[in-house]
């Protein structure tokens, strides 16, 4: 890592909507690292009521890719992935800061072990930044979809700074080499929000590379540190890509008793809550994504994964 001219280069993309003054907040932070290979994109998904092109005035380095209508976080950094040309990707939360040097050991990592496939940092509250959010993850138990943020609201005392391999990374901050894209795909834009890069890890795993937590780097995240009021539109895309996440990934015996008890226990118990509290925006947004999966559930396309070819690049 000491020969400038031989460090790889490194693709940071971050997807803005309705947030330029964060984005900008993030580009200051990127702006003063000391890793002197990358180039950053930032995909701007049709913010409807913003003004990206003033990110591109204040740094005018970045390339901004608008699109022309809201394709999500997977299909917003799909777009960045095309117009990439390193060979490491960081996939990055316009809602982040990051410290000085935290891109020397990502890269370090991945370029010391090429059986890794996604290294993600050590991830703190940036509101909160003695308090991590992420330090690894727990195994997702495959029947109720639930899992774990290892160290989550826990002050960070030194704890947890060996690095290790880790079931999954965290999509606040991923970076990802090229070839592991080439071989897997990119993330399944059928998710439009949350669960995509779950599934992208279960892809990325099931081609035989492994997922690594790297303590040496840092990121703090501008994410609540309370759970906060969840919004129909969070509702209704976590209930709807539960289910999606385990069409695509759960097969035989485990998509038998994970279909069981989604249907005969986690989805009766949610309706009878939003029920008892009389909360019928969210009953709505769950019972659209109930009947979304029923209705699409012979839909290919929830299967279906877009490629990345060594020409495009």
């Amino acid at each position: 890592m000491s020969d400038l001219k031989q460090l790889p280069l490194v693709s940071i993309i971050t997807v803005n909507y309705n947030q330029s003054d964060v984005t900008i907040a993030l580009m200051d932070s990127l702006s003063k690292i000391s890793y002197p290979n990358i180039e950053v994109i930032v995909v701007d998904n049709a913010s409807p009521s913003d003004q990206p092109d003033k990110i591109k005035k204040l740094f005018p380095a970045i390339q901004l890719i608008k699109s022309d209508k809201n394709i999500g976080f997977a299909g917003g950094n799909n777009l960045g992935i095309f117009a990439a040309k390193g060979k490491y990707m960081l996939f990055i939360n316009n809602d982040t800061e990051v410290v000085t040097d935290f891109l020397e050991p990502l890269v370090e990592r991945l370029e010391q072990n090429p059986n890794i496939g996604v290294v993600s940092p050590k991830i703190r509250f940036h509101h909160h930044p003695d308090i991590i959010q992420y330090a690894g993850y727990t195994p997702l138990n495959y029947y109720t979809m639930r899992n774990n943020l290892v160290g989550y609201r826990t002050k960070d005392e030194g704890q947890f700074d060996e690095g290790d391999y880790t079931p999954f990374g965290h999509g606040a901050a991923m970076m990802v080499p090229r070839k592991v894209m080439e071989e897997v795909g990119l993330m399944a834009d059928i998710f439009f929000l949350y669960y995509e890069e779950h599934d992208w890890f279960e892809r990325i795993k099931a081609a035989g590379f492994k997922i690594y937590y790297e303590p040496k780097s840092l990121v703090y995240h501008k994410e609540s540190i309370s759970t906060g009021k969840e919004s129909p539109l969070k509702i209704h895309y976590i209930a709807r890509n539960r289910l999606v996440f385990m069409r695509r990934n759960l097969h035989g015996f485990k998509f038998f008793i994970g279909l069981l008890w989604q249907t005969w226990i986690a989805i009766p118990k949610a309706y009878t809550v939003y029920l008892l509290k009389r909360d019928f925006k969210l009953l709505k947004a769950f019972h659209r994504a109930i009947v979304w999966n029923l209705k699409n559930i012979f839909n290919e396309e929830i299967h279906q994964n877009i490629k990345l070819k060594k020409e495009n690049l």
